[in-house]
């Protein structure tokens, strides 16, 4: 890595920033560390992370408030929540708000090393998921077929519109011949029937 990658720790007990920080300096990242939701937003002001993890409970701003604010800010940043106090209803909580992960304390370096690794590829993999341009000649016969298929709706419209009073004219002239047809036919299968029942 030629740059390093910056990571923010969220957290009231300083000794898991320093933990954070022991485990990731040697890997190529440079390890910041706040007290507080208020002091993380404070130097998310200023500063542009790669990964930002954060503690739930905390004095004043609890975890799940400053992944919001995170966010809300910049979404494709990607937030780990860690705890010790892990339950169902927070880690439910966190994915909502749009976390890239809950972990439960006590973290070993494996764990730290493994979950800064995959929040930074799921998030360069967000970013590389970028949408083609369509190329203009595409878009341009996809406009003219567009055009086409209106004209000649209309154009069908239009002949039905017209055609009408004369396919309703055959209607009432070829009623009555039909009906004929229809009572001779009956009238000749209701004698044939009567003279072979006799």
């Amino acid at each position: 890595m030629n740059a390093k990658l910056q990571v923010l720790v969220i957290d009231d007990d300083a000794v898991v920033g320093r933990s954070f920080d022991r485990v990731l300096s040697d890997k190529g990242y440079e390890v910041s560390t706040a007290l507080s939701g208020e002091e993380a937003l404070e130097t998310l002001e200023n500063s542009k992370f790669d990964v930002v993890f954060t503690d739930i409970k905390m004095p004043g701003m609890n975890g799940l408030e400053v992944t919001e604010r995170i966010k809300a800010r910049s979404p494709l940043t990607p937030v780990v929540v860690i705890t010790g106090y892990g339950t169902q209803d927070n880690e439910i909580k966190a994915s909502g708000l749009g976390a890239s992960g809950f972990v439960r304390k006590p973290l070993t370096p494996e764990m730290i090393e493994n979950i800064t690794l995959k929040a930074v590829n799921d998030a360069e993999s967000a970013n590389d998921a970028v949408v083609q341009p369509v190329d203009s000649t595409e878009a341009e016969v996809a406009s003219d077929v567009t055009v086409t298929k209106q004209v000649n709706s209309t154009a069908k419209n239009i002949g039905l519109f017209f055609a009408s009073p004369f396919i309703a004219l055959g209607y009432v002239i070829a009623l009555p011949f039909v009906g004929f047809y229809m009572f001779i036919k009956l009238g000749r299968e209701a004698f044939i029937k009567k003279h072979m029942s006799e």
